[in-house]
């Protein structure tokens, strides 16, 4: 008789497990992208119903803070399943930990098409492993109200000469040329890639990463001594006005101009949604010098080494990787998505994929920031010590030579 009960309830449990569906898995997904929480749960959802018995709670954190906060979380066991990592120097911190699962075009196909430099930016130097599947590319570049520049008979200048004569036309018309500020660290490099890239150039650039010369070079002592004449046309105080405030300007229609990134166009939208803006390459010298953007990899999605679900992890990640996934992120989020063959429905961001044919690497950023002291901490010091009249461009060249030697090989005597 108990034989018989235990047979039957053997048989019922049986016939349970065949009804259910396959055991839930949930996947939590950080970022710091809290402006974008909206658009990535509805992108979620998507997925979900592609992928039933898989759920991802996408939870976002402040964007300062968020390196520190993901950073402890893996290394005390309790980070995300996937996560938004940095790129670049960014990346090297976590992976070399170990944190991160090493991907390929067997785990993820679609990145066979990715570009070389975007797929360099989420690939740890050190054992040339790639990490993450990059998400956006971001550009640096001048920003402008167009709704200005027409009621002034304002153009796009061609020539160095002419940017000067147009900031100064502006100025004698009340207006402040450029909204920029350098209170703001971070700002100080961005205006170095967005304003000084055609006149330093592609030669310069060429020959920094072939190791021929230094930031001692002409080429870019000389942009820098550019940066500091335009600068004039920046606002009374600049050296004490921060971002947000810096934004506010430009977006109120108080200055015209911006020296900034893509990633500006949707805040600027958002702040002021009737703005008109206008984007260019600050150009070089002359007319026909490459008129050049800095361009660089924003960051990736990468999944956790020690994640309890890596298949659920990977068909996300795929997701991810995905044209279509890219295709929303252009629409709705506004930014290059990194995706081979996504179009624009924005005008404005044709333009920039336009631009970006033509650019060299955001500096410091890009080849900078795998030791210590980094580029951008150099850069931005002392760019803000060169507008104070504090040190100047020739300066400024040994002191990112001689800080950066400290672990970059090709500056070591």
């Amino acid at each position: 008789m108990k034989k018989r009960n235990l047979l039957r309830l053997g048989a019922a449990l049986s016939g349970l497990l065949m009804a259910m569906p396959a055991l839930a898995q949930e996947l939590t997904f950080w970022s710091w992208r809290q402006e974008d929480k909206a658009v990535y749960e509805e992108l979620i959802k998507t997925f979900e119903a592609q992928n039933p018995g898989i759920t991802v709670k996408f939870e976002a954190f402040e964007a300062t803070n968020y390196n520190t906060i993901l950073s402890t979380a893996l290394a005390g066991g309790t980070g995300p399943d996937l996560m938004m990592v940095r790129a670049f120097g960014g990346l090297e911190t976590i992976a070399s930990g170990g944190y991160l699962m090493p991907l390929d075009n067997t785990k993820i196909p679609a990145l066979a098409d990715f570009s070389p430099a975007a797929l360099a930016a989420e690939t740890m130097r050190s054992d040339q492993t790639l990490y993450a599947v990059p998400f956006a590319s971001q550009t640096q570049f001048v920003i402008y109200n167009k709704a200005i520049f027409d009621q002034n008979g304002l153009k796009e200048p061609q020539t160095w000469d002419e940017f000067i004569k147009l900031a100064e036309d502006l100025k004698a018309k009340g207006v402040i040329p450029f909204a920029n500020g350098t209170a703001t660290a971070w700002q100080n490099e961005t205006i170095v890639g967005a304003l000084v890239s055609s006149i330093y150039g592609r030669g310069f650039y060429d020959d920094l990463m072939a190791g021929k010369v230094d930031f001692n070079d002409p080429r870019y002592v000389d942009a820098l001594a550019k940066l500091k004449d335009i600068t004039a046309y920046f606002p009374d105080g600049f050296i004490g006005l921060d971002y947000p405030s810096a934004q506010q300007l430009f977006t109120s229609g108080m200055a015209a101009m911006f020296a900034g990134g893509s990633y500006e166009i949707a805040n600027f939208r958002a702040q002021n949604p009737d703005i008109q803006l206008g984007v260019f390459a600050a150009p070089g010298i002359k007319a026909d010098d490459e008129k050049l953007v800095a361009i660089y990899f924003d960051g990736g999605y990468a999944a956790n080494a020690k994640t309890a679900h890596p298949e659920a992890a990977v068909k996300f990640l795929n997701f991810l990787a995905s044209k279509d996934f890219g295709q929303v992120f252009a629409n709705k989020l506004n930014n290059i998505s990194t995706v081979p063959g996504v179009t624009f429905d924005d005008p404005l961001l044709g333009e920039v994929a336009e631009l970006n044919q033509h650019s060299i690497p955001y500096l410091m950023l890009v080849h900078f920031r795998y030791g210590e002291p980094s580029g951008s901490v150099l850069l931005q010091g002392e760019v803000q010590k060169l507008l104070d009249n504090q040190t100047t461009p020739a300066e400024i060249g040994k002191a990112l030579t001689d800080g950066l030697a400290n672990w970059y090989e090709p500056f070591k005597k």
